[in-house]
């Protein structure tokens, strides 16, 4: 092949493409229009000597020879930003969208202060909050590069993967104010009266009923939600008892809400942000992931 003949950005749009699986979502991340990718598109279909994006059931799906050259494109690209010593692009004047997928904790607590501080410091990045369906479809969809950056608790992930702890959270019992079982507070005023439990799922047990079982002991859900933002206003309006991590409640939530230690040991948990090693280099991802880093650790643990 005669290599003065290949136009070199062509392997920057071929990465867009590979990444995105999508003409348009390419388009935009490198700033081209929706017409020049559909052409240049085509002229690395031509150099390649492959579709390289087909129709598929649900989108455009990469072809087997597409999903062999993501890898070495990648490496081309490294090497020659090494070579050329390439500075980090301006970020005031950077125009991306970064995907974020995340429950609502911590969604709901960080997205106000997130975007005031991307308007100080990037405000031509665009966050946006996918859909939560769990860690597991959290992490698959920052493997197809369909998600940039996830936020949830990862017990482990592949290779791959850059997996970071943000923060290490305990539990909290919430109930309203004058509550029949605040007054005196333990295991069997616990247990008497209907929990809410978060379950993106749907589950009407978790590990705490396991914990429970094991001693004897059992409680009853009265309803189960799939996400934190809604318990405060259940517990507001009713005499069920909440069980939810310590930076989830509001801060208003002080002149209507009580907490307590739970009665039986309940495990926290560990919050991490993980994203994919082709997002690595990612001026944009690596920024919002380091303003999302900063917000988490600001958190205050609530003390209503």
């Amino acid at each position: 092949m005669n290599l003065r003949a290949v136009d070199l950005n062509l392997l920057v749009i071929l990465d867009a493409l590979l990444d995105e699986a999508h003409v348009s979502r390419a388009a935009e991340r490198i700033g081209l229009s929706q017409p020049a990718m559909s052409s240049a598109l085509e002229r690395c279909r031509q150099l390649f000597g492959d579709r390289l994006l087909e129709r598929g059931a649900g989108g455009m799906v990469l072809t087997p020879k597409a999903q062999a050259l993501a890898g070495p494109v990648k490496e081309v690209l490294a090497g020659m930003a090494s070579l050329l010593g390439q500075r980090e692009p301006d970020l005031a004047a950077t125009r991306q969208t970064v995907r974020v997928v995340t429950a609502d904790y911590p969604a709901m607590v960080i997205a106000p202060e997130l975007q005031r501080r991307l308007a100080r410091t990037a405000p031509g990045i665009t966050v946006a909050i996918m859909p939560w369906h769990g860690a597991a479809a959290a992490l698959d969809g920052v493997g197809r590069g369909t998600v940039d950056l996830a936020i949830s608790v990862f017990p482990a992930v592949d290779a791959d993967f850059t997996r970071r702890e943000l923060l290490r959270e305990s539990y909290l019992v919430a109930m309203r104010r004058g509550h029949p079982a605040a007054a005196a507070f333990d295991l069997d005023g616990w247990l008497a009266h209907p929990h809410v439990l978060v379950s993106g799922r749907g589950d009407t047990t978790g590990p705490l009923d396991e914990a429970l079982a094991r001693i004897g002991r059992a409680r009853h859900v009265g309803m189960v939600v799939p996400g934190f933002a809604m318990v405060p206003a259940l517990l507001r309006g009713s005499d069920m008892i909440g069980l939810l991590p310590s930076r989830c409640l509001p801060g208003d939530a002080a002149e209507a809400l009580v907490t307590f230690p739970p009665p039986l040991a309940v495990e926290g948990f560990p919050l991490h942000s993980a994203w994919h090693k082709r997002r690595a280099d990612d001026p944009a991802v690596q920024h919002v992931a380091r303003l999302i880093e900063a917000l988490v650790a600001e958190l205050p643990a609530w003390s209503g």
